[in-house]
Protein backbone atom coordinates (compact mmCIF):
# COMPACT_ATOMS: atom_id res chain seq x y z
CA UNK A 1 0.00 0.00 0.00
CA UNK A 2 1.14 3.92 -1.04
CA UNK A 3 0.99 6.53 0.96
CA UNK A 4 0.08 10.14 -0.70
CA UNK A 5 0.03 13.64 0.87
CA UNK A 6 -1.74 15.71 -1.25
CA UNK A 7 -2.39 19.18 -0.96
CA UNK A 8 -5.64 21.73 -1.42
CA UNK A 9 -6.72 25.15 -0.38
CA UNK A 10 -9.41 25.17 2.01
CA UNK A 11 -10.87 27.67 0.49
CA UNK A 12 -11.47 26.36 -3.10
CA UNK A 13 -11.54 22.44 -1.22
CA UNK A 14 -11.47 21.32 2.37
CA UNK A 15 -11.22 18.19 3.58
CA UNK A 16 -15.03 19.53 5.49
CA UNK A 17 -16.46 19.70 1.68
CA UNK A 18 -14.83 15.89 1.21
CA UNK A 19 -16.55 14.74 4.35
CA UNK A 20 -19.98 16.84 3.15
CA UNK A 21 -20.55 14.82 -0.32
CA UNK A 22 -20.36 11.64 2.03
CA UNK A 23 -19.38 9.87 -1.18
CA UNK A 24 -15.87 9.73 -2.82
CA UNK A 25 -14.46 12.52 -4.85
CA UNK A 26 -12.96 13.70 -7.76
CA UNK A 27 -9.46 15.09 -6.95
CA UNK A 28 -9.00 17.53 -10.06
CA UNK A 29 -7.12 20.03 -10.91
CA UNK A 30 -3.28 18.89 -10.69
CA UNK A 31 -1.48 20.54 -13.63
CA UNK A 32 2.08 19.12 -13.48
CA UNK A 33 3.50 16.26 -15.32
CA UNK A 34 5.11 14.44 -12.14
CA UNK A 35 1.78 14.59 -10.37
CA UNK A 36 0.31 13.32 -13.32
CA UNK A 37 2.90 10.19 -13.24
CA UNK A 38 2.16 9.59 -9.84
CA UNK A 39 -1.51 9.41 -10.79
CA UNK A 40 -1.37 7.19 -13.92
CA UNK A 41 1.72 4.97 -12.97
CA UNK A 42 2.02 4.89 -8.98
CA UNK A 43 -1.05 5.69 -6.94
CA UNK A 44 -3.01 2.59 -6.41
CA UNK A 45 -6.54 2.26 -5.29
CA UNK A 46 -6.65 1.58 -1.87
CA UNK A 47 -3.74 3.99 -1.13
CA UNK A 48 -4.03 5.93 1.80
CA UNK A 49 -3.38 9.98 1.66
CA UNK A 50 -3.04 12.67 4.10
CA UNK A 51 -5.36 16.12 2.90
CA UNK A 52 -2.97 18.86 3.47
CA UNK A 53 -4.19 22.83 3.80
CA UNK A 54 -2.14 24.59 1.78
CA UNK A 55 -1.91 28.78 1.32
CA UNK A 56 -4.29 29.05 4.70
CA UNK A 57 -4.05 30.50 7.96
CA UNK A 58 -2.78 27.10 9.17
CA UNK A 59 -1.24 25.60 7.10
CA UNK A 60 -0.19 21.51 7.65
CA UNK A 61 -2.68 17.90 7.79
CA UNK A 62 -6.32 18.07 8.36
CA UNK A 63 -6.88 13.94 8.01
CA UNK A 64 -6.79 11.25 5.87
CA UNK A 65 -8.41 9.78 2.98
CA UNK A 66 -8.23 6.72 0.80
CA UNK A 67 -7.52 6.16 -2.78
CA UNK A 68 -10.98 5.00 -4.04
CA UNK A 69 -10.52 4.70 -8.53
CA UNK A 70 -8.35 4.07 -10.83
CA UNK A 71 -6.62 7.59 -13.13
CA UNK A 72 -8.82 8.76 -15.61
CA UNK A 73 -9.16 11.92 -17.67
CA UNK A 74 -9.55 15.11 -15.47
CA UNK A 75 -12.97 16.37 -17.08
CA UNK A 76 -11.63 19.99 -15.85
CA UNK A 77 -9.04 20.32 -18.68
CA UNK A 78 -11.52 19.84 -21.52
CA UNK A 79 -14.56 22.01 -19.54
CA UNK A 80 -13.83 26.25 -21.12
CA UNK A 81 -15.52 27.44 -18.01
CA UNK A 82 -13.18 25.68 -15.42
CA UNK A 83 -9.95 27.01 -14.19
CA UNK A 84 -8.20 24.47 -14.98
CA UNK A 85 -9.09 24.23 -18.64
CA UNK A 86 -6.61 23.48 -20.82
CA UNK A 87 -7.14 24.33 -24.63
CA UNK A 88 -4.19 21.64 -25.63
CA UNK A 89 -5.99 18.56 -24.20
CA UNK A 90 -8.35 16.82 -26.26
CA UNK A 91 -10.67 13.90 -25.26
CA UNK A 92 -9.12 11.44 -27.95
CA UNK A 93 -5.59 12.11 -26.13
CA UNK A 94 -5.96 13.89 -22.56
CA UNK A 95 -3.02 15.62 -21.32
CA UNK A 96 -4.59 15.41 -17.54
CA UNK A 97 -5.85 12.78 -14.98
CA UNK A 98 -7.47 12.98 -11.74
CA UNK A 99 -8.46 9.90 -8.90
CA UNK A 100 -11.47 10.06 -6.74
CA UNK A 101 -10.93 10.26 -3.34
CA UNK A 102 -13.12 9.02 -0.14
CA UNK A 103 -13.16 10.73 3.26
CA UNK A 104 -11.26 8.63 6.23
CA UNK A 105 -10.53 10.38 8.88
CA UNK A 106 -10.62 14.06 10.18
CA UNK A 107 -7.98 15.03 12.72
CA UNK A 108 -8.85 17.01 15.74
CA UNK A 109 -6.22 19.48 15.09
CA UNK A 110 -4.02 20.22 12.29
CA UNK A 111 -0.65 18.69 12.22
CA UNK A 112 1.28 22.05 10.98
CA UNK A 113 4.11 22.63 9.31
CA UNK A 114 5.81 23.47 12.27
CA UNK A 115 5.01 20.87 13.81
CA UNK A 116 6.06 18.56 10.98
CA UNK A 117 9.54 20.52 10.69
CA UNK A 118 9.98 19.97 14.39
CA UNK A 119 9.09 15.90 14.33
CA UNK A 120 12.00 13.56 14.63
CA UNK A 121 11.88 10.90 11.75
CA UNK A 122 10.00 13.20 8.99
CA UNK A 123 13.36 15.43 8.56
CA UNK A 124 13.63 13.96 4.78
CA UNK A 125 9.46 14.34 4.06
CA UNK A 126 9.32 15.96 0.61
CA UNK A 127 6.95 18.45 1.63
CA UNK A 128 9.23 20.17 4.03
CA UNK A 129 12.31 20.53 1.55
CA UNK A 130 12.56 24.35 0.20
CA UNK A 131 11.32 25.01 -3.55
CA UNK A 132 8.69 22.15 -3.06
CA UNK A 133 5.98 22.82 -5.11
CA UNK A 134 4.16 19.71 -6.33
CA UNK A 135 0.63 19.15 -5.03
CA UNK A 136 0.85 15.72 -4.55
CA UNK A 137 3.59 13.46 -3.16
CA UNK A 138 4.58 10.36 -2.16
CA UNK A 139 4.73 9.42 1.88
CA UNK A 140 7.36 6.57 2.83
CA UNK A 141 5.56 4.15 5.45
CA UNK A 142 7.59 5.40 8.30
CA UNK A 143 6.53 8.92 7.83
CA UNK A 144 2.88 8.11 7.78
CA UNK A 145 3.60 5.62 10.89
CA UNK A 146 5.09 8.85 13.00
CA UNK A 147 2.25 11.00 11.51
CA UNK A 148 -0.58 9.05 12.76
CA UNK A 149 1.57 8.50 16.06
CA UNK A 150 1.63 12.23 16.76
CA UNK A 151 -1.03 12.65 20.18
CA UNK A 152 -4.32 14.37 19.66
CA UNK A 153 -4.88 13.74 15.97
Amino acid sequence: MGHWLMKSEPDCYSIDDLIAKGRPDVWEGCRNFTVRRFFKEEMEVGDLAFFYNSSSKVIGIAGEMRIASEAYPDPTQFDPESQYFDATSKPEKPKWYARDVEFIKKYVRIVTLQELRETPGLESMLVLRRGQRLSVMPVTEDEWRIITALPGI
